[in-house]
């Protein structure tokens, strides 16, 4: 069916995408909240948790009203920033998590040798976040695979899978169909998340044994 195909194909660019975003957003926002003590700190820290806390349905208004009011056509790239905006979460709270159990003594020392701080982040502070980073993209594309109501509010014409299969609810005859896109979102979606719950604990476990 190529318009499952296409869907398919939408939605793993879109997740792709505004993974991306998300652990580059994530990891900045998370390491000016944790290295440095400026005002309206906490205020910023709430805005970032804030989309994955309200309903679905809040953000998705919010965000069709600022699009609309920017003039901004809906397209490929509006679900992207709708996407981005709840997966940064995922990223941000794994990243500062690890930061607050890593000790900045490391930091220091690096500091202290002589590394300036490309090579600090490259070599001490990286390693240090790579699962929590690996864990939260897992989570971030998992997210954005299967998200159905922020997508209607910001896709215009694209069609995701979910919308897929939304709209596909209402045909009957193609029910065989529906069924397994909807294991298969079931599968990309839970296989990843199962996956990086095991990295998280995994990454615990060796930090509760050192």
């Amino acid at each position: 069916n190529p318009d499952l195909f296409q869907a398919l194909l939408l939605s793993v660019e879109v997740a792709f995408i505004a993974t991306f975003i998300a652990l580059v957003l994530g990891t900045l926002a998370a390491a000016a909240v944790y290295r440095s003590d400026f005002f309206g700190r906490e205020a910023i820290s709430f805005l970032l948790v804030l989309p994955i806390a309200l309903p679905g349905i809040v953000t998705g208004i919010a965000l069709r009203s600022a699009i609309g009011g920017l003039s901004i056509p809906f397209s490929f790239w509006t679900i992207v920033i709708g996407h981005a905006t709840f997966c940064v979460v995922t990223v941000y709270n794994n990243v500062l998590a690890r930061f607050r159990r890593t000790g900045g003594s490391m930091i220091e020392a690096s500091m202290d040798l002589g590394a300036n701080s490309f090579q600090t982040f490259w070599h001490i502070i990286l390693p240090n976040i790579a699962t929590a980073l690996l864990a939260g993209g897992i989570l971030a594309f998992a997210l954005s695979f299967d998200e159905v109501i922020v997508t209607t509010f910001t896709a215009g014409q694209q069609e995701t899978l979910p919308i897929w299969i939304l709209g596909q609810m209402l045909k009957p005859r193609d029910r065989p169909l529906t069924n397994v896109a909807a294991m298969l979102v079931v599968l990309i979606t839970t296989i990843p998340i199962l996956f990086a719950q095991r990295l998280t604990a995994q990454a615990g476990d060796a930090e509760g044994k050192s």
